[in-house]
């Protein structure tokens, strides 16, 4: 069925052409309220239960929500219209804007992966006595709590919580299912009269917990502390942040979803080979620890894994890919936003990407500012890492004029200024920007006042793989260019061999994980499809001779798909059969270092290096020394030899 759409002017500072819009859109567009939530809740209250019905305005989804509820429907879907586009400075039309993100809208979403977490309230607390006997008294009646002091001096005379000495080592894993070591670990034997006593220290205690309070106001327990669900930690001598910190681990007791933010494939990971190590661009950006070698690929603990996005931005080969939502759905968002922004009568729209923090700056601004201009599309990023060099340059070739990525304050920056970096590089041109602004004033006035660039003159949408879209953007972005020159590190590039070095051994051809080297089954050649090429470093590594570097580029013309040759020599011709095998130069240089050498002192032993591998054989087998000969078989007994050998008896 068709979507209606439910709007409000908001008091009349939103003007809405319903007629308009239903055109661009294609859908009906109902007559405009004025005060929805308000006066007008009658009308609300009618198309609540319509599952059709888009209410465009998100201010009050709360509202909208509780009267699905009352009326037994599900939640309305909202859509910002008002904050995005309506409330503008720019007298320009908003009617392409708003059908751009009505059409986004549109797109159907992507079914959330998650996992239970369960957690039973076990709360470990770290810290000094003077701070952490209070909050475990606070505590005890929510969580199960247990305290690690340093010192049996301070040791309380209660069991209403666990008390534990002992000297902190290390602490593991995340909400649910912590793993802490202890040293000089002593607990408590309440028995007998007086104090309590304790148990003889031992090194090495673990202890399982489901929540961790760190109160020792020290150096974290872990990197990018603040995106470990499960880890709280606050200054003891900041009474409000130790209550704070409380408060949440109070409500630490249950089943919680963990989203699944990444898929991995381990097939197409580069990371080693023969214990050789290659590419390690996701582990160097993991904030949280969460990405780990596993022989030769990476694995991803889904339970630490904060989603911050900026693996998948970096993977050469795709082996980890964002998943909430997909990395498909973002081009799709990306390109319907074009698409539609077109369609609707405008030009030469700009994209900014921003992430929650950024969405309330544009609330901000559009309530008490100048707003965003009429051909500035927001699209908001749960993990704004995850909008990488791939998106952005598919954006470019989508139509938009520029691109421009606004960070919040939790964002990974060197990770987004390497992605881009790249997108600049491959785009060639001034209309990709990293914005530092945190005040939304000047948000606007960044955007009203910037230069607008040339768009593409035919927009393109490919479909694929992240590369396979990097690189159809790209030529549609250069026609008429062959190969762009890339930073240092990107992930596409050429493999460059010293023939004079090489000696086609192969050992490169093997362990490539990409399949970009290949050999010839019949003739000695060293063979690449630079379309292929990760750029992971694992043949240069391996290579015996150091006979291989690389040029990081993006070849646009079709011969990157294809195999070409970087090195081949003569074959050898097998001096019994005259079968073609090995390296002519390899084989004629072998001979030539053994001869002097005492075990090729016959000339016969000598002429088998230059065999091949039948006519070898065949000739150790009928050698003197045959190393395959052995003593002849004794003769079968037959019946004849018992009877002799009782007539002799």
């Amino acid at each position: 069925m068709t979507k209606t759409l439910i709007t409000c002017d908001c008091l009349g500072s939103n003007p809405i052409d319903a007629q308009a819009l239903s055109q661009a859109t294609g859908l009906q567009v109902r007559r405009p309220c004025s005060a929805l939530c308000t006066t007008q809740i009658d009308q609300a209250v009618a198309a609540v239960s319509d599952p059709d019905a888009i209410f465009c305005c998100t201010q009050e989804a709360r509202l909208f929500a509780q009267l699905a509820e009352e009326l037994g429907a599900d939640a309305p879907h909202v859509l910002d219209l008002r904050d995005r586009a309506g409330w503008s400075a720019d007298p320009a039309s908003k009617l392409p804007k708003m059908s751009a993100l009505v059409a986004e809208a549109l797109l159907p979403a992507a079914p959330e992966k998650s996992v239970d977490v369960i957690s039973q309230g076990l709360c470990l607390i770290l810290g000094p006595a003077e701070t952490t006997l209070p909050v475990a008294e606070q505590l005890k009646g929510f969580l199960g709590v247990t305290v690690l002091l340093d010192s049996a001096e301070t040791l309380p005379d209660t069991r209403d919580f666990d008390v534990v000495i002992g000297q902190f080592r290390r602490a593991k894993g995340a909400l649910g299912q912590f793993e802490v070591v202890i040293d000089a670990l002593q607990t408590v034997q309440p028995g007998g009269r007086g104090a309590f006593a304790l148990t003889t220290p031992r090194d090495g205690g673990i202890t399982q917990c489901d929540v961790l309070l760190d109160l020792r106001g020290a150096q974290p327990l872990f990197p990018a502390h603040e995106k470990r669900e499960g880890y709280l930690r606050a200054d003891p001598s900041h009474p409000p942040a130790v209550a704070a910190a409380a408060l949440a681990a109070s409500h630490l007791v249950g089943t919680f979803e963990k989203p699944l933010y990444v898929r991995t494939d381990p097939l197409l990971c580069a990371h080693s080979r023969a214990e050789q190590t290659g590419c390690t661009r996701c582990l160097d950006l993991c904030p949280t620890g969460a990405i780990m070698p596993a022989g030769e690929y990476v694995s991803v603990d889904p339970m630490i894994c904060a989603g911050c996005g900026a693996c998948s931005s970096a993977c050469p080969s795709g082996a980890i890919s964002y998943d909430a939502p997909p990395v498909a759905q973002t081009f799709s968002r990306v390109q319907t936003l074009a698409k539609a922004f077109l369609q609707a009568g405008g030009t030469a729209p700009r994209l900014l990407v921003h992430d929650a923090h950024g969405g309330e700056m544009i609330a901000l601004a559009a309530r008490f500012g100048n707003g965003l201009p009429a051909d500035v599309i927001p699209i908001e990023m749960g993990a704004i890492g995850a909008f990488g060099h791939a998106e952005i340059v598919a954006a470019l070739a989508a139509g938009f004029a520029s691109v421009s990525i606004l960070p919040g304050p939790s964002a990974d920056l060197d990770a987004l200024q390497a992605q881009v970096a790249l997108a600049q590089a491959i785009s060639a041109a001034a209309n990709v920007a990293l914005l530092s602004v945190t005040d939304p004033d000047i948000l606007s006035d960044m955007l009203f006042h910037e230069t607008i660039p040339t768009p593409v003159a035919n927009p393109v949408r490919p479909m694929g793989q992240r590369r396979q879209i990097t690189r159809q953007a790209a030529r549609a972005l250069h026609p008429g260019t062959e190969v762009l020159p890339l930073p240092q590190g990107a992930p596409y590039g050429a493999v460059l061999v010293n023939t004079d070095s090489c000696t086609l051994c192969l050992s490169c051809v093997s362990l490539c994980p990409s399949g970009a080297l290949g050999d010839n089954p019949d003739l000695p050649q060293l063979r690449f499809q630079e379309d292929a090429c990760l750029q992971c470093g694992l043949c240069a590594t391996i290579c015996p001779e150091d006979a291989i570097t690389y040029e990081p580029r993006l070849n646009l013309t079709d011969a990157a798909l294809t195999q070409e040759i970087l090195n081949e020599e003569e074959p050898f011709a097998c001096v019994e059969c005259g079968a073609l095998f090995g390296v002519k130069s390899t084989i004629e240089r072998i001979t030539e270092k053994l001869q002097g050498h005492s075990m090729f002192a016959d000339s016969s032993k000598l002429r088998m290096i230059q065999m091949c591998d039948d006519c070898r054989v065949n000739a150790q087998f009928h050698s003197e020394d045959n190393p395959f000969a052995s003593k002849e078989r004794p003769r079968p007994r037959t019946t004849e030899d018992y009877f002799s050998k009782r007539r002799d008896h």
